[in-house]
C-alpha cells in the first residue's frame, strides 16, 4: 500500500475515533446536564407546593385529597411535570396525575431523606416508570414533617427532549467527518509532494546510500540552512576539523566553526562558488560551494565540498613532471635531430675533430645543469618545471639563464605546489615576450633564492616593455595582448595563488629595453595563517 494511502487511511480512522468518541462524550454531558437541570426544576417545583398554606392547610382537613388534588394538578400542568404527588408520612398519596391512584401508598423507596425534613433529588422508578424526582418535606406551622411532596420528570420525555440534540450531534459528526476525509486527502497529497513521490522504504535506502556515500567520500562535506547553521557533515570533515565527532559540531552557526567560510554569501546570493582557496587548520583547501533551493526556488540552505591541496597537489605534481618530460623530451627530440643531423655532416666532411667538440660541449652543457639543480634546486618539480623550460626555450631558440647563484632548497611543500602556477605562467609570458625579436637576440634569465624568511624569484627578459594601461590590467581574468580566444587567465592565476601564500608580484622596466617580475612570498605558514586566518 503506498504512502499517500496509508497516511490517508489513518488520519480518517484517527478523525473517526475521535468524533465517535467526543460524541459520546457530548451526549453524556448533555444527558447529565439535562438531568441535572430537569431534577432541579422538579426539586423547585416540589419546594413551592411543599410551602404552599393550601397544601399546609389541606392537611388538616378530613379527606385533604379534594383540597390538594385540583391545586396541584393545576401546578403540574403549568410546570409540564409528569406527575406531583403530595403524601403523608406513611406515603399515602393524596395527589396523583392517575385519580385512580389517590389513596395507594408512594412507590419508589426514596422518602426517607425528605422525612427528616431535607429536600433532594433522586432518580428511582414509580408507578409511571423510571424519572427524576425533587422531594421535599411538607412542615406544619409547629415545624413538624407532616408529609412529602414529589415532583417529577420521566426520563422517557428528558429521552425525547434530548433526541434533537443527538440528531444535531451526529450531522455535526457527519460534516466533520466529510471535511476531515477532504482534509487527510489534502494532507496526503502535500506529503507526498514535499517527499517527491518517494516511499518510505525508497526514502530509508537514499539515507543509507547518502551515509554510505559520505563515507566513502574524501572529500570534506559541509551542509548548512538558511540560518547558517549546521546539518550535515561528513566523517573526513570532521577529519579535517578535528573534532571528535558529529554531534560536536551538529547545529552549530557554521563562522563558529569555520571563521572564513563564505556559505552565508553563497545562501544570500544564491549563487555557486567554485575551486576557492582558503585555510583550515594550517592546510590549504580548494572549495566547491552550492546554494541549496526548494521547489519554489528559494535557497534554504547551502552545501561546501573541500579538499586538502595537498591531495591534490599529489596528482598536479605527477601530471606536471610527465608534462615537463614530455615538454623536454620533445624539445630534446627536435633540438638532437638538428645536432645529430649536424654531426652526421661533420663527419661526411671528415671534420671529427669538430664534431667530437661539439659532441663535448652539447654533453657538458646538458650535464652541468642538471648537477646545478640537483644541488641548488633539490625539489623535483620546480627543477623538473625549469629543465622543461629551459628545453622549450632551445627550441624556441631563446638563450634561457637560470642565475648560478640561485639557491631554493629550503622550500615547503605547499609554496612549492603553488610555484607550478605561479613559475610556469610567468616564464611562459617572458618567453612570448622575447619571441618578437630576432633569433640571437632573445634572452631569458632567473634568479631563485630562499634566504630569510622570504622566497624570492625574479625573472628577466629582453621583450617589450608592458605599457601603463597593460600594467594595470594584465592581472584582470581574461585579459589579453595577445588577442587569441582561451588566453589572458595565466596571470589571474598567479594572482590566485600568490593570494594564497600571501606573496607578491611586482613588475619593474629596467635600463636597455628589458623589464623583470619580482615575485616573493613568506616561507613559514604562520605567516600564512596571520594574514588569512
Amino acid at each position: 500500500m503506498k504512502l499517500q494511502t496509508k497516511l490517508m487511511l489513518f488520519i480518517v480512522f484517527l478523525l473517526v475515533c475521535v468524533i465517535i468518541i467526543l460524541s459520546f462524550l457530548y451526549q453524556a454531558m448533555f444527558s447529565a446536564t439535562l438531568k441535572e437541570q430537569m431534577g432541579q426544576r422538579a426539586l423547585n417545583v416540589a419546594e413551592s407546593v411543599a410551602v404552599s398554606r393550601t397544601v399546609i392547610e389541606g392537611f388538616q382537613r378530613e379527606n385533604p385529597s379534594e383540597t390538594i388534588q385540583p391545586y396541584v394538578e393545576q401546578i403540574r400542568k403549568k410546570t409540564g411535570a409528569q406527575f406531583i404527588t403530595v403524601g403523608n408520612r406513611e406515603g399515602i398519596r393524596y395527589s396523583h396525575p392517575l385519580p385512580d391512584r389517590i389513596g395507594k401508598k408512594m412507590v419508589g423507596g426514596d422518602n426517607e431523606q425528605a422525612l427528616t425534613g431535607r429536600e433532594h433529588i433522586s432518580e428511582a422508578t414509580g408507578s409511571l416508570g423510571p424519572s427524576i424526582r425533587g422531594k421535599a418535606p411538607v412542615i406544619d406551622d409547629q415545624g413538624k414533617v407532616i408529609g412529602i411532596v414529589s415532583v417529577g420528570f420521566l426520563l422517557k420525555g428528558i429521552e425525547e427532549i434530548s433526541q434533537p440534540y443527538k440528531v444535531k450531534i451526529f450531522l455535526m459528526g457527519t460534516l466533520c467527518l466529510i471535511l476531515g476525509v477532504i482534509g487527510s486527502i489534502l494532507i496526503a497529497r502535500r506529503v507526498k509532494q514535499e517527499i517527491h513521490g518517494l516511499e518510505p522504504g525508497q526514502i530509508g535506502q537514499l539515507y543509507q546510500e547518502k551515509e554510505t556515500i559520505l563515507a566513502a567520500i574524501k572529500e570534506g562535506i559541509i551542509a548548512v540552512n538558511e540560518h547558517g547553521r549546521i546539518t550535515l557533515v561528513n566523517s573526513a570533515a570532521i577529519s579535517l576539523l578535528k573534532a571528535n565527532n558529529t554531534g560536536e559540531i551538529y547545529g552549530l552557526p557554521i563562522l563558529e566553526v569555520l571563521p572564513e567560510s563564505k556559505l552565508l554569501e553563497v545562501i544570500e546570493k544564491g549563487e555557486p562558488q567554485y575551486d576557492q582557496e582558503f585555510i583550515i587548520q594550517d592546510h590549504i583547501v580548494v572549495a566547491n560551494r552550492i546554494p541549496i533551493f526548494n521547489n519554489r526556488g528559494r535557497v534554504i540552505g547551502a552545501v561546501s565540498s573541500f579538499r586538502i591541496k595537498s591531495d591534490l597537489y599529489r596528482l598536479t605534481q605527477e601530471l606536471s613532471q610527465v608534462k615537463s618530460y614530455a615538454d623536454s623530451l620533445r624539445a630534446q627530440t627536435h633540438e638532437y635531430s638538428n645536432k645529430l643531423y649536424l654531426i652526421s655532416g661533420l663527419i661526411q666532411l671528415q671534420s671529427y675533430e669538430e664534431a667530437l667538440e661539439l659532441i663535448v660541449k652539447e654533453s657538458d652543457h646538458h650535464q652541468n645543469l642538471i648537477r646545478f639543480m640537483m644541488k641548488n634546486i633539490p625539489h623535483p618539480v620546480i627543477a623538473g618545471l625549469l629543465i622543461g623550460k629551459f628545453n622549450r626555450a632551445s627550441e624556441l631558440k631563446i638563450d634561457f639563464q637560470v642565475d648560478r647563484d640561485s639557491r631554493f632548497i629550503d622550500i615547503p611543500d605547499l609554496i612549492a605546489e603553488q610555484l607550478i602556477t605561479i613559475l610556469g605562467n610567468v616564464l611562459d609570458n617572458a618567453m612570448d615576450s622575447v619571441l618578437e625579436n630576432e633569433p640571437g637576440e632573445r634572452r631569458v634569465a632567473v634568479y631563485l633564492s630562499d634566504a630569510g624568511r622570504q622566497c624570492l624569484i625574479e625573472i628577466e627578459d629582453n621583450g617589450p616593455c608592458i605599457s601603463e594601461d597593460v600594467e594595470q590590467r594584465m592581472f584582470e581574468r581574461g585579459f589579453s595582448t595577445k588577442g587569441n580566444t582561451g588566453r589572458g587567465y595565466g596571470l589571474d592565476l598567479v594572482k590566485r595563488a600568490l593570494n594564497v601564500l600571501g606573496g607578491t608580484l611586482v613588475y619593474k622596466p629596467m635600463d636597455g629595453g628589458q623589464k623583470v617580475f619580482i615575485i616573493s612570498m613568506p616561507k613559514q605558514q604562520s605567516i600564512w595563517g596571520e594574514k588569512h586566518g
